[in-house]
């Protein structure tokens, strides 16, 4: 278990000192991590409606982050490009996020095309209806791209690397908290990009 959370804190660390110099991003993060919260309490009593909180709300603010205001030119301070920050990503980097965020925003579409899903729903009667389809098929998109990814990795590195993975997506909204509350008052004083990364966990 030592060695599980010891690549727990590694891909935690690589995840935020290459990915969230941005005060910006940081404070969108906060945002979603609170929004992921509320949304894991209410997934136990409505799923659909959590699933329409951690879409709209939690990874809307977290991608935007990402795609608008993270820099991309050359990390002087971990002396490393924007290509092999890609190219070394555990999760879902750039590229993977536009293919899993263009499934999430045309998946509604295939209710429109057919509303009974294959089956799997009664025709919604009122758009209320709809949009409980809409979360529902958002909880399978959601669900099916954090297994896809996981078991991915199995094969690309191993099963401990999937499942450690797994777990710090999870886990994001619980880290991402703790790390990123002093990002708003640090973003209200003027500080666009966090001074320099702090030192790897020993």
């Amino acid at each position: 278990m030592s060695e599980f959370f010891e690549q727990l804190k590694v891909q935690r660390w690589d995840d935020h000192r290459y990915y969230h110099h941005s005060r910006i991003n940081q404070s969108l993060h906060l945002i979603s991590a609170v929004s992921f919260l509320c949304a894991y309490v209410l997934v136990f009593r409505d799923p659909a409606s959590a699933a329409l909180i951690a879409w709209l709300v939690s990874m809307s603010t977290r991608q935007a982050g990402h795609f608008f205001f993270e820099p991309r030119g050359y990390d002087v301070a971990n002396q490393a490009t924007h290509e092999y920050k890609e190219d070394v990503k555990v999760g879902y980097n750039l590229r993977r996020k536009i293919v899993l965020m263009a499934i999430w925003v045309a998946s509604p579409l295939w209710l429109l095309l057919d509303p009974t899903l294959l089956g799997l729903f009664e025709p919604a009667h009122d758009f209320a209806g709809y949009w409980h389809h809409t979360g529902m098929l958002w909880l399978a998109v959601g669900v099916g791209g954090l297994l896809f990814r996981t078991v991915h990795l199995f094969f690309l590195r191993d099963v401990q690397s999937g499942l450690v993975w797994m777990t710090k997506i999870l886990t994001d909204p619980f880290h991402d908290i703790s790390l990123y509350y002093k990002a708003p008052f640090a973003l209200a004083r003027g500080e666009w990009i966090e001074p320099a990364p702090g030192k790897s966990p020993a």
